[in-house]
């Protein structure tokens, strides 16, 4: 096991995915191995996936995991996404256990974002910067010159009267066949109310309909500039990987 490489693994909707990372460069030294989600999605279920994502690196160092939940201490707080026993489980201990190695958990939009300020699009940027995943649901993360206010949960305000991802998700673009136009303008609307609430200088867009920005670009009306995050599918994992990297660093200075 090579000096700065930690591996990092971000837990989807569909499928678990882990590479093992450059921590000084952001670069994934291996191919990305992915196995599908269980479903459901219980504890056990998914730890002994992450467990077979760490056997096909035979790793045996720290471990960063990007989790779709509310994670504090390394307890998960919330399931929007996932199976509902998960609240109130030691996320850390659980996956620490199945693998055999120590890891650190916290929210998967937190970590892309993490991931995003070190080695991509907000890299250097101060002031407020908002990354804002569009996928199965709205994943945020907030940084104010570089610092992250972790569990912002962007995508689970109230807004025209539901849950915001409920509205502008990309899944809701699927589900009522939008066009990309029709999806756009809610998606602006969205982008709007944030920016009523934070006054953000600038708003990365990750997840999957980040790579569609040219389809609805001309339909993003902000004072701020938005623009697509840069490092897409690897951001989860490479966030993970600086996660366990910082808290190792927390515990090394205590």
């Amino acid at each position: 096991m090579a000096e700065n490489q930690i591996l990092g693994i971000d837990v989807g909707a569909s499928g678990i995915k882990g590479a093992i990372v450059n921590i000084k460069t952001g670069e994934l030294v291996t191919e990305r191995f992915r196995v599908p989600t269980p479903f459901p999605s219980k504890p056990k279920a998914v730890a002994k996936s992450i467990a077979e994502v760490t056997n096909h690196f035979e790793w045996k160092g720290l471990i960063g995991v990007g989790f779709p939940s509310v994670i504090q201490k390394g307890i998960a707080k919330t399931a929007a996404n996932i199976d509902k026993k998960w609240i109130g489980t030691d996320v850390e201990k659980l996956l620490s256990s199945a693998t055999g190695c120590p890891v650190y958990v916290r929210n998967d939009a937190d970590v892309a974002g993490i991931a995003e300020l070190e080695f991509g699009a907000g890299k250097g940027k101060k002031g407020t910067v908002i990354l804002i995943t569009i996928g199965s649901g709205l994943g945020s993360a907030v940084f104010t010159d570089g610092v992250l206010l972790p569990n912002s949960e962007l995508g689970h305000l109230k807004f025209k009267g539901m849950i915001a991802e409920h509205y502008a998700a990309d899944s809701i673009r699927k589900r009522l066949e939008l066009s990309w136009d029709d999806w756009g303008n809610r998606f602006n609307e969205y982008l709007q109310h944030l920016e009523f609430i934070f006054s953000p200088d600038l708003i990365l867009l990750g997840g999957g309909s980040s790579k569609k920005f040219e389809k609805y670009k001309h339909l993003i009306k902000t004072d701020c500039s938005v623009i697509p995050a840069k490092l897409l599918n690897h951001a989860g994992i490479i966030g993970a990987a600086c996660l366990a990297s910082q808290n190792t660093k927390k515990t090394m200075t205590r």
